[in-house]
């Protein structure tokens, strides 16, 4: 497995690959490397020659206030993860490298980061694009792989490829669960044991719209409602938003009688968490 440090040695290692005629799938990350990291390296590595791993803790996505200084790492630990998952090559670059004295660009999509998690943190899909489409340039991967269990990111990757004719084949990994329905985060190693037991109202109150849904409820607000309450009545929990949205557009639905997609973001005491799940009434 080779280790790369810099954007000229990553780049050199990518193109010699291609003259080879190797193909290239690619996993970004910010480290702190979990089983649902690991099932996307496994999702890839049959789907190209070669596989890389990104670990870069992006400054551009966090907003003030946010984890950025405080964000977990072990690297050895990924290191020896990406090993056993088959990495052919792992990117370690530094931030001065990603974004050099008087970095001045930036990338802005119009609609989609204006909903779920975009609200309460705007500038962080700017942040995501910005440094997908540099490490795009600078690894040239033929597919990439991101977790589903952040969909906003995942739609807004499909519509930067979209809009940038980028000749990148977007792969969808799985959300991963702990054995108590906990999606798989490196930010649950901030949770205490009591606030872990808080953080699986998450999952269990999409398995309460669940639930609704296949009894004939078609109203999104009732069963928000019904959500909100459930998960509220767990000790510091404090709700950001519970909505039910449209698959690809991610906006609000006025009634469930389609295919949806159901996002939830709470705060367990300081730790901010995510889920979701692609609901069908019909089913």
């Amino acid at each position: 497995m080779d280790i790369l440090k810099t954007k000229s040695e990553m780049h050199e290692w990518s193109k010699t690959r291609k003259k080879e005629s190797k193909t290239i799938c690619f996993v970004p990350t910010m480290g702190y490397l979990h089983q649902g990291h690991v099932s996307l390296l496994e999702k890839g590595r049959p789907l190209c020659d070669t596989l890389v791993l990104s670990i870069f803790v992006n400054p551009a996505q966090f907003g003030p206030n946010e984890d950025l200084d405080s964000y977990p790492s072990n690297i050895e630990n990924d290191l020896a993860l990406a090993r056993k998952a088959g990495v052919t090559a792992v990117f370690l670059p530094r931030k001065d490298d990603i974004y050099p004295e008087n970095f001045q660009t930036e990338i802005k999509l119009q609609s989609l980061p204006d909903h779920l998690c975009g609200k309460s943190r705007p500038i962080h899909f700017d942040g995501v694009a910005i440094v997908v489409t540099k490490l795009f340039n600078i690894i040239l991967p033929d597919i990439a792989v991101f977790g589903q269990k952040d969909y906003q990111q995942l739609q807004i990757i499909r519509q930067l490829m979209l809009d940038l004719d980028l000749d990148i084949e977007i792969v969808a990994g799985e959300i991963i669960r702990e054995k108590d329905g906990l999606a798989m985060s490196s930010r649950n190693a901030y949770l205490s044991e009591s606030q872990r037991v808080s953080a699986r109202s998450l999952f269990k109150s999409l398995n309460l719209a669940r639930e609704l849904i296949a009894r004939g409820e078609t109203r999104p607000g009732a069963i928000i409602r019904q959500m909100a309450s459930f998960i509220q009545g767990f000790p510091e929990t404090a709700l950001d938003y519970i909505s039910f949205c449209d698959p690809q557009t991610l906006e609000d639905v006025d009634s469930i009688k389609h295919p949806v997609l159901l996002a939830i973001a709470v705060k367990i005491g300081k730790t901010r968490l995510i889920d979701n799940a692609l609901i069908d009434p019909s089913q």
